[in-house]
């Protein structure tokens, strides 16, 4: 490989990514001239694959347009564990069946994102299953009870109190042998992974392999702003969402988080960016996200459904019918189509005149409504009233 073709590799993979460790290990594999073997784990703990999940994907892709090995290590059996990063307390475990049930929904999700047929997608119980218990307990020679405790996320649970299983100990080795198996030469990870990327490095150390280079690529908040994007904080934006699901969720998002997004999601030139509207550039991005997941029409019907929505103040095209027998209480009619979580939030919205019919502010809970019409709830939500 030309020393160009190397600095111009360096260049696309240093590219968003936040820590390198090491780049001179990195240029030295690189200028080899073969295919490297890039090694990314996902424990399929939810059959959703989020916008935060894309991040490392992108990267991914990213490496096999440059020519190289990638493999996508479904951790089927850590996935029954479950990886204690970044967690403040023990995660939940999962049985063999639902890991596999959400394991089986991933390629058809990550194909929107990665080269299918390039992909090697191996499972690590191919080879966990087949060890003993005591060939697994001896995996824990290759690491001692403090250095895992000098973890930011243990050392943060133990200062709180909170407990720590010897099951959480164990994950870090077992992702780090799945490096040793897979005889990675790089391996990505999320920031909140240094932990367990570095055991790998460690690991293929003691049985005297080469060591892999670990990369790790920056999270992505979710919809909330302010916690990692995650099914379990309910602030995520599933690639498998429906454009409308999908469009919605993008523009409640802050001007500040919008620009994060364009980063790590997209190919924009980002000086471009800071010059437009905050609204344009949000409805940009998400026209560019549907555009991705679904197709271009749908990123632009989900355009103009915003428009006629939000700026021309006009009802939906398409809106659940609520069906009025006779009069029926405000309160009543917004809890039952599931428009409110409950009577206080319903209280809240009058109080703040959020809710209307036809237009016209309604200031009482317990008004009868016995005609047919539009019911706008807060600023997003519609229902259709037919008698």
């Amino acid at each position: 490989m030309k020393k160009t073709d190397t600095d111009k590799q360096l260049e696309i993979i240093k590219r968003g990514a936040v820590e390198i460790i090491s780049e001179q290990e990195l240029k030295k594999k690189l200028e080899r001239n073969k295919p490297l073997k890039i090694k990314a784990g996902f424990d399929p703990t939810a059959p959703d694959i989020h916008l935060g999940h894309t991040v490392l994907l992108r990267k991914l892709r990213q490496f096999q347009d440059l020519g190289h090995e990638v493999y996508f290590l479904i951790g089927d059996f850590t996935g029954q564990i479950g990886d204690p990063s970044g967690r403040s307390e023990t995660r939940s475990q999962l049985s063999k069946e639902e890991v596999m049930r959400n394991a089986a929904t991933y390629k058809k999700q990550v194909s929107k994102i990665l080269d299918i047929d390039k992909l090697k997608i191996v499972f690590n119980s191919a080879w966990f299953e087949k060890m003993s218990v005591v060939e697994i307990l001896k995996l824990t020679s290759h690491t001692t009870v403090s250095q895992v405790l000098a973890r930011a996320d243990f050392k943060k649970r133990i200062t709180h109190n909170e407990d720590i299983s010897l099951l959480e100990f164990m994950y870090p080795l077992l992702q780090g042998y799945d490096s040793v198996m897979l005889e990675a030469d790089i391996e990505l990870g999320g920031t909140d992974q240094i932990f367990n990327l570095l055991m790998g490095r460690d690991m293929q150390k003691d049985f005297g392999q080469e060591q892999q280079v670990v990369i790790t690529m920056p999270l992505l908040e979710g919809t909330d702003g302010v916690q990692k994007m995650s099914k379990s904080y309910g602030n995520y934006i599933g690639i498998n969402d429906s454009a409308q699901e999908m469009f919605g969720k993008i523009m409640s998002i802050s001007d500040e988080l919008m620009h994060k997004y364009y980063e790590l999601l997209t190919d924009e030139d980002l000086s471009q960016i800071k010059n437009m509207h905050p609204k344009e550039a949000k409805v940009g991005l998400a026209k560019i996200i549907i555009a991705q997941y679904h197709s271009r029409k749908d990123a632009e019907e989900q355009a103009g459904e915003f428009e006629r929505v939000f700026t021309q103040g006009k009802a939906p095209s398409d809106m659940q019918v609520y069906r009025i027998k006779g009069g029926k209480k405000l309160i009543d009619i917004i809890i039952e189509s599931g428009l409110a979580a409950s009577k206080n939030e319903v209280r809240r919205l009058i109080a703040g005149g959020g809710i209307c019919l036809d237009g016209q502010r309604l200031d009482k809970e317990d008004v009868l409504i016995d005609k047919s019409g539009i019911l706008k709830v807060g600023k997003r939500r519609f229902l259709k009233l037919e008698k």
